[in-house]
């Protein structure tokens, strides 16, 4: 493992445990081409994976076709404008207003341990030792322009993540217009993509579709990533599946704009790419200055889709989630939104937490409507004092005495956004986004605040610290309920207004930073509108995200499902929640409620006073199975092994420990089949040497069994039926 540089070939290889990635310099100009990546290669002679020696050869030997040379060559950072004409990597408008650039090899690092990326999310090490980093630094020597383009990879997982600075060396002001984080270049094998696709309450639907040719995109234009697309995308063999077949994932650490996509060429090769997305992105970078790109991760598979998901998780879990909770169970909250929406009050909060606490649940969150003139969702936001006409006695007194019956309190903020109704919008109504002369749009009846200016963030957090000092609050739900438009800020010159959309996102992390910063010990979970950001970037703040605003439980096999494609399950926020649902109507099992949500953080969004008995007593062996099995469920491997998505009418899926010697497996039936006949089930991920025990049962059955034989379920009477299979060694 770590980073190998040929000086005679001129080849970089970056080799994790099972993989390698391949860069290598061309011609006497110094071209820097994308190789390979794939399954892990030993100490050969790399050099012949160039391809230079083809009809169109190099600048070198063939000046009369340079044009050819560019538009064939895998540059490992194509430019724009110089005859590569496919989808370029950057975009530089130089002081003539002229867009063209081309990158050569100058000089390179490498080093052991990883630089931090200022004011960004990022991947890390806890020690120098466990990864190793190449910077590469490319030059326009024309433009005096330089790219660094930083690679790192870990002793522990099959990653490569990688980001790119731009850096002017001229004397005079130039305009970044494009810089992405990523890009590879890689032989068409008939290859599928996955993309994620949804929408409010459907986050993140799998789609699988043949590779066309052309460019096949997904973007975000809301300032964040968004319910309707996500910046994640895979490349995969026609034959592979959750166990077999070669996967490529491309990730990116980051919360705003995005643009990923492939690009199928005349050559039958793809292009994969993933950064901020270029679109009204303008970016001032004066003589000396940098810009810094986002993160982004590749992962390449050939475990089939389920390794790829394994490697995410491993990745996510040990080198980009931080804080006192990485590593700890989270605490079993109940929430009061679905429970009273706005119609709460001190006395009713408390009588839920009275109720609540015998039966196991930790943690009282009261959500939207305690400040201000809070009284419905059209008004208030930004006026950030407690109202102390539904809050009796103050916030402390409340705090206190959910504390008195044994139970942690939290709180809901929205940050970013103002109501037009409110003390702040009167004040200054020009910290809000509009555009001069043109009626903003609204949304949910509130615009966005320009935190990307520091004196709107720190009036904000000061606010929000304020409230979080005055009582003993250890957890805080950071939600964001509207897209942003209208974007013009009072802050910038006309000639800066496109870097606002980056800006803005920096301004959240720097006010996410500051928050855990001061409150090292605070349980953070981002939300918006559900899960509109869920993403990479916000893992790096906060250890879980609110999975999707759709608690149904049979809505949230879907969309656990393909969030748990990428991220892993310590991180989704799921919980019980009433019936009828309030998204969709449907009346599910309380059990099958409680299995669904134990595959996420675990807790309740209902009114526990008025619940039906059955249920209520329900609730102490769900809370005991939560203790029971979260180490399990947040530590583990994840395997699916069926879904409902595919087939119509069950799902399934496991977590198997890393010794192996435990594993937890759930079963969904969520349609009965009339006259069925028991359904096999193949559990996966096991040892097939050990000897396992299926609680609850006598006998005992080898690894190799269970895998290859499975065990035979008996579809259980009516619809939406869970069971769990807790399987130890014996």
């Amino acid at each position: 493992m770590g980073i190998t540089y040929f000086e005679n070939e001129r080849i970089f290889k970056l080799d994790t445990k099972n993989t390698s990635y391949v860069i290598g310099i061309v011609d006497k100009e110094g071209f820097v081409g994308h190789a390979y990546y794939g399954k892990k290669l030993g100490e050969d002679a790399l050099a012949y994976l160039m391809r230079i020696y083809e009809s169109f050869g190099t600048p070198e030997t063939n000046a009369r076709d340079r044009l050819s040379f560019y538009d064939a060559f895998p540059m490992e950072y194509p430019t724009h404008g110089i005859g590569d004409f496919r989808e370029s990597a950057i975009r530089v408008e130089d002081a003539n207003g002229h867009f063209a650039n081309k990158l050569t090899y100058r000089s390179h690092e490498i080093f052991k341990g990883k630089k931090k990326l200022a004011g960004l999310p990022a991947t890390w090490c806890e020690k120098d030792e466990d990864c190793e980093t190449l910077e590469l630094t490319l030059e326009d020597k024309e433009a005096k322009l330089a790219v660094v383009l930083s690679y790192s990879v870990f002793n522990d997982v099959d990653a490569v993540v990688r980001h790119a600075r731009v850096i002017n060396e001229s004397d005079k002001t130039v305009y970044v217009t494009k810089a992405m984080s990523a890009s590879f270049d890689i032989d068409n094998n008939e290859f599928d993509k996955i993309v994620l696709y949804g929408s409010w309450a459907r986050e993140r639907y799998i789609d699988r579709t043949p590779v066309s040719y052309g460019i096949q995109m997904s973007r975000s234009m809301r300032g964040e990533g968004g319910h309707q697309e996500h910046a994640f995308t895979a490349l995969l063999e026609k034959n592979a599946d959750q166990n077999k077949g070669e996967v490529y994932g491309m990730d990116l650490i980051y919360s705003g704009n995005f643009r990923t996509l492939q690009e199928r060429n005349q050559f039958d090769n793809i292009r994969m790419m993933t950064g901020i997305n270029p679109d009204d992105f303008k970016w001032e970078l004066t003589a000396g200055a940098d810009f810094q790109t986002p993160e982004a991760v590749l992962v390449y598979s050939n475990e089939g889709i389920g390794g790829m998901s394994r490697c995410f998780h491993d990745l996510y879990r040990n080198h980009l989630i931080r804080g006192y909770y990485r590593d700890k169970k989270r605490p079993i909250l109940i929430n009061n939104w679905e429970a009273t929406y706005f119609n709460f009050d001190t006395e009713k909060l408390l009588a839920i937490a009275r109720q609540a606490a015998p039966l196991g649940i930790e943690m009282l969150v009261m959500d939207d409507g305690w400040f201000g003139n809070r009284f419905d969702d059209n008004r208030a936001l930004g006026d950030w004092e407690v109202n102390e006409e539904k809050l009796q006695g103050g916030l402390k007194h409340l705090v206190d005495e959910v504390n008195k019956l044994g139970l942690k309190f939290g709180i809901w903020f929205e940050p970013e956004m103002i109501s037009p109704e409110s003390k702040l919008y009167e004040e200054h109504p020009d910290w809000a986004f509009t555009v001069p002369g043109r009626v903003p749009g609204l949304a949910r009846n509130q615009l966005v605040l320009d935190i990307s200016r520091e004196e709107v963030a720190d009036y904000i957090f000061e606010k929000m610290a304020k409230v979080l000092h005055s009582a003993n609050i250890e957890y805080v739900k950071w939600d964001m309920n509207r897209p942003l438009a209208d974007i013009a800020s009072a802050a910038l010159p006309k000639e800066r207004q496109g870097e606002i959309f980056h800006r803005y996102v920096l301004g959240v992390y720097r006010m996410q930073e500051r928050l855990i910063t001061e409150f090292p010990n605070l349980l953070l979970e981002n939300c918006s509108g559900g899960g509109a950001r869920f993403d990479a970037g916000m893992l790096y703040y906060s250890p879980q995200i609110w999975c999707s605003d759709d608690t149904d439980a049979i809505e949230r096999l879907t969309i656990q499902e393909g969030t748990a494609l990428i991220y892993p399950l310590s991180a989704m926020g799921a919980h019980v929640s009433d019936c009828p649902n309030h998204t969709v109507g449907r009346t599910t099992p309380f059990a099958t409620r409680g299995a669904v949500a134990l595959a996420g953080t675990f807790g309740y969004e209902l009114d526990i006073t008025k619940i039906s008995e059955d249920d209520r007593n329900q609730i102490p062996q769900q809370t005991a199975m939560y203790h029971k099995y979260n180490d399990l469920v947040r530590t583990g491997d994840y395997y699916r092994m069926a879904s409902y998505r595919e087939n119509h009418y069950y799902d399934a899926y496991m977590v198997v420990s890393k010794d192996k010697k435990e594993a937890l497996a759930t079963y969904v039936c969520v349609k009965r089949r009339p006259n069925p006949r028991s359904r096999g089930l193949k559990f996966l991920g096991l040892d097939p040497e050990k000897t396992y025990r299926i609680e609850g049962e006598d006998r005992t059955y080898l690894g190799s069994t269970l895998m290859n034989a499975g065990i035979y379920i008996e579809e259980p009477w009516g619809d939406f039926q869970a069971k769990l299979f807790h399987i130890v060694e014996a």
